[in-house]
């Protein structure tokens, strides 16, 4: 059977913005504050744990529809954060830095739990 194709668009436009999205805070992230490391990436997978966190509480206190949450989490977060860039990225710094190398993983993996933390916690202030 084939996925609800109204789940299946709210899954691609939300990850057609998420991508965007990602592709423009790393642009000027590169054109304005250029660094031999991977900080746009940073930045927007610190920002989607924060929204995925809040997004959880949000949706677990309130009744929201099925394409509303693939749209927002599986799409447009799917889309904004990314993993595969992130596991290249530290994958070619081991090749030139392993002081960077190291520093990008821990950067992403704790600020991404951090932010996934802080997210519940505020959702949980304002929705409980």
């Amino acid at each position: 059977m084939f996925p609800n194709y109204q789940a299946v668009l709210a899954v691609g436009i939300g990850g057609a913005i998420g991508s965007v999205l990602r592709y423009f805070t790393v642009f000027f992230q590169q054109k304005y504050y250029p660094v031999d490391f991977p900080l746009g990436i940073l930045i927007v997978n610190i920002i989607g744990s924060f929204f995925i966190g809040f997004l959880y509480i949000y949706f677990s206190s309130y009744i929201i529809s099925d394409n509303i949450r693939f749209l927002l989490i599986t799409g447009f977060l799917g889309g904004l954060t990314t993993f595969s860039t992130f596991a290249i990225d530290s994958y070619l710094l081991f090749g030139t830095s392993l002081n960077l190398a190291v520093l990008n993983i821990v950067s992403n993996l704790f600020g991404s739990l951090f932010a996934v933390g802080i997210g519940v916690k505020i959702a949980q202030i304002i929705f409980k």
